[in-house]
């Protein structure tokens, strides 16, 4: 959602330099955002306040002599490193009483400024301009030779030539699949929490019915989604390709370039799906799918808007999670058709 904000900032200012200070573990992401100059790594873990790092980082950063710092977070701590890097320009919402560390603090007005990337793209306008913004749609960019990495890696024997970007020209020969085999991605996954997770019973029924119509399907995950992956893997007698903690995130992201539908629930992966461009079916449990929808048109978006939610929660607070078991594999099925 941060590539809209740098999207928007290029637009006004085509010359500007973007550096982003952000978990290592995001850099395959920031690599594949051709508006990002350089990603720059945050040593603290979330929640983490580490009073003397962040002093020591920011005065690090003083020689690059940034004009503006755009402060997404809205954490106290979360402003230190631009503070003390002298950067004359600190722009963020007012957050946990940030006055003085933010010179361009901005009020969050939440009822006007309804979703996430709204909020982002806000922050890199004046603080004058009407809201709320539009919001231009993230966009990975994967080369063909990424694609063909992975490809020789996990020894996939699809012919992908017609998935490749333009800088692939070497075809891969085809053996068990034709060029017309479709690959259906399944993300079972999410971090947060049960309550965010569809059952992996009913991933395990979408598989079975697009494996039968010839589909090829990836699983996608990590180790924490092993078990699900099995659980879905199991009912298909092995038949499912699973990725599942067996990729780096940058590897993840080039294999999710070559399917043509995912089906994920609210999760990271979801979003790189929906900035890769493909179809995606995103289910939605505790969470609101008007806050972080998957910002991409093709994207097709499953909730069932009970009373109960979204209630926000890791796991669901009346015990049944029938905002997501009510959902049932047919509707997906019939979305996967819809959009293929």
């Amino acid at each position: 959602m941060a590539q809209s904000l740098f999207i928007t900032l290029k637009k006004a200012q085509p010359d500007c330099q973007i550096d982003v200070l952000a978990p290592a573990w995001s850099f395959p992401l920031l690599d594949r955002m051709p508006e990002v100059s350089n990603a720059i790594a945050m040593p603290l873990s979330h929640g983490q306040l580490g009073l003397l790092d962040r002093v020591s980082l920011g005065k690090s950063l003083r020689a690059n002599h940034y004009q503006q710092a755009i402060v997404l977070p809205n954490s106290w701590k979360s402003a230190l490193i631009p503070y003390f890097a002298n950067i004359p320009k600190r722009t963020g919402y007012i957050g946990e009483c940030r006055w003085g560390l933010l010179n361009d603090a901005r009020k969050l007005d939440k009822a006007l400024l309804t979703m996430t990337v709204q909020r982002f793209v806000a922050l890199g306008l004046p603080n004058t301009a009407p809201l709320p913004p539009e919001y231009p749609i993230p966009k990975l960019v994967i080369n063909g030779n990424q694609q063909q990495v992975v490809i020789d890696k996990f020894k996939l024997n699809s012919n992908f030539v017609g998935r490749l970007s333009d800088s692939v020209t070497r075809p891969i020969e085809a053996e068990n699949h034709t060029s017309s085999t479709k690959i259906l991605a399944l993300c079972p996954g999410a971090e947060y929490g049960a309550a965010k997770r569809w059952p992996a019973s009913f991933y395990a029924e979408v598989a079975q019915q697009k494996i039968a119509q010839g589909w090829q399907v990836w699983l996608f995950g990590s180790d924490k989604d092993k078990e699900a992956a099995a659980e879905i893997n199991s009912a298909v007698s092995g038949a499912c390709l699973d990725f599942t903690g067996r990729t780096s995130l940058d590897e993840a992201v080039d294999l999710m370039s070559l399917v043509d539908v995912v089906v994920s629930n609210d999760s990271g992966l979801m979003h790189v799906a929906a900035a890769l461009d493909k179809k995606t079916i995103a289910l939605y449990g505790s969470s609101d799918p008007a806050f972080t929808p998957p910002l991409n048109a093709k994207a097709h978006v499953i909730t069932l808007n009970l009373a109960c939610s979204p209630c926000f929660k890791r796991e669901c607070p009346l015990g049944h999670t029938r905002c997501l078991t009510d959902i049932k594999p047919q509707q997906v099925l019939d979305s996967i058709e819809m959009s293929s």
